[in-house]
């Protein structure tokens, strides 16, 4: 589920060269995740890690993913020993 989140945001994507020659993407339905790298591959190499840890942090914090329908459990992360 999670995997077919991340290919169907990462194919919304949109990339374009900047005037320093580097590579800037972004998915213009998620605010804040975007990257910029040296080569498109860079770049879309962090751009994925830049919407995996901003969709992780927004499921710890219990607020709405776009895209993805998550279940929360009251009970929280347990740790066992």
């Amino acid at each position: 589920m999670f995997s077919e989140f991340l290919a169907q945001k990462m194919g919304m994507a949109k990339y374009k060269i900047l005037e320093d020659k580097t590579y800037y993407g972004e998915i213009p339905s998620l605010q804040g995740v975007w990257a910029n790298a040296k080569s498109l591959e860079d770049c879309r190499t962090a751009l994925k890690e830049v919407l995996e840890d901003w969709a992780l942090l927004k499921i710890r914090a219990h607020e709405p993913v776009p895209g993805l329908r998550i279940k929360f459990d009251r009970r929280g992360v347990r740790k066992y020993a």
